[in-house]
């Protein structure tokens, strides 16, 4: 007789419990798992063996955006991680082959790693779930159970979608201010400052940018003509990046240009350049948020800051300065992308609080 396997949270909540990434809320999942009879509800199954575990499913596949480089280049690339330990819920007596089940309940909770205890794969905070347009990279959860019935192994998946939340922009250490400075040609420094370095959705990203002539060659540089400066966003996706060739994929996704004109005066040129961070719309033309994939959470951004085994991606704030007399100078400049704007981020960091109370 065949098995009916269902897994369920804790009532009238999820099945994640805590927050991944903040330790002192001891992020965990937590539920049980239901058997049944497949059929009817007195016939019972024989069970010899339940085992439960957190699965993490990384895939790419680079040339998806193309159909005719979908065909020809490399196919879709996989890998397959337990994340944290495999949980035995039951096991049948010794010396015999089987229980007769006709209902079972087995709570268990999985603890997700947060980052102590060494680098080993399984102790890492595990990677957002997220899935990238044309499904050129995507990670994914499942809560997966295996069943034994005799000689008889079967495997039952769950999707589960988990978030991370150790890049809020409201944590202190995105709210020091981080300064750089390049030079090109010895003739101009550009410098900037920026006030924070982690941004969502719809967030002002503002920069302070000043443009220095060098003291020892006043006169070369006092001849240069500054003619615009350039702010643009740059989100750069690494595929395989602890393999042998990575390959790097980057595109622009912001960018605002100020027209300047002027000659580089004696004591430097200051202004302050802003964007807004892009947000992508939820709701379709009649106003209706659809249903979303149950591995996936709904972001308002296409992509953030994040790190797996397969690839990763990362953002970086382009300062360009475009001049005659003197070569163009441009600083890149790392930036963190959280999928919560500041108010969300505000909202979650007062429910982080709570949990680490509790």
């Amino acid at each position: 007789m065949a098995a009916f396997v269902r897994v369920s949270g804790p009532p009238n909540s999820n099945f994640l419990v805590g927050y991944p990434g903040i330790s002192a809320t001891l992020p965990r999942i937590e539920g049980k798992v239901e058997i049944r009879p497949l059929t009817g509800i007195s016939a019972p199954v024989a069970i010899s063996l339940v085992r439960i575990c957190l699965q993490r499913r990384e895939t790419i596949h680079p040339s998806a955006e193309s159909i005719a480089k979908k065909h020809l280049g490399t196919p879709r690339r996989e890998t397959t991680d337990v994340v944290g330990k495999e949980l035995l819920l039951f096991r049948c007596p010794a010396g015999r082959e089987s229980e007769s089940v006709v209902l079972m309940d087995l709570p268990f909770v999985l603890f997700i790693p947060f980052g102590r205890g060494g680098e080993e794969i399984n102790r890492r905070i595990p990677p957002a779930s997220l899935q990238l347009p044309s499904r050129i990279a995507e990670t994914f959860y499942e809560l997966v159970v295996t069943v034994q019935q005799g000689q008889e192994q079967k495997k039952f998946a769950f999707p589960v979608p988990l978030q991370r939340y150790d890049t809020l922009s409201t944590f202190g250490m995105y709210n020091r201010p981080e300064a750089a400075e390049k030079t090109s040609d010895h003739l101009v420094t550009l410098g900037i400052s920026l006030p924070r370095w982690s941004y969502g959705p719809l967030d002002p990203v503002s920069v302070y940018i000043k443009l220095s002539p060098n003291p020892d060659w006043m006169n070369k540089a006092k001849k240069v003509m500054i003619q615009k400066i350039t702010i643009g966003i740059e989100e750069e996706i690494t595929f395989n990046p602890e393999g042998d060739e990575p390959t790097k994929k980057v595109n622009r996704i912001a960018k605002h240009t100020q027209q300047v004109g002027v000659k580089m005066p004696e004591a430097g040129y200051f202004t302050n350049l802003g964007l807004v961070f892009p947000s992508k719309e939820l709701r379709d033309p009649e106003g209706i948020i659809r249903r979303g994939k149950a591995a996936f959470p709904m972001y308002s951004v296409s992509s953030f800051t994040t790190t797996g085994t397969l690839y990763k991606i990362e953002f970086f704030l382009i300062i360009k300065a475009h001049m005659s007399g003197a070569r163009d100078i441009v600083l890149r400049q790392p930036i963190v992308v959280c999928p919560l704007d500041q108010q969300d981020c505000k909202e979650e960091m007062d429910a982080i609080e709570q949990a680490a109370k509790d």
